[in-house]
């Protein structure tokens, strides 16, 4: 799935370097936007046919690689739960 978010973040948050971050490195510092943020959470939800809560909708929810990938497994196991 990291692999996934990276090419999402290269495609739909201007973040070329993408592919070189460190799972934990701070994509905001990198350069991601919140309109990047914005799309990227779009790419999110049409690629794993989930819909993000207005709970998780803040700064931090895609400040990471790797916090993305966690609550995206999160809600993909939540619908398959539903």
């Amino acid at each position: 799935m990291k692999t996934q978010i990276r090419e999402m973040l290269a495609q739909y948050a201007s973040l070329p370097s993408a592919a070189d971050l460190d799972d934990d490195a701070d994509l905001y510092a990198a350069g991601m936007s919140s309109h990047g943020s914005v799309q990227l959470m779009l790419a999110l939800e049409d690629t794993f046919d989930i819909e993000f809560p207005d709970n998780l909708l803040n700064r931090r929810s895609f400040s990471t690689i790797t916090i993305i990938e966690q609550t995206v497994t999160q809600l993909v196991a939540g619908k398959e739960a539903a």
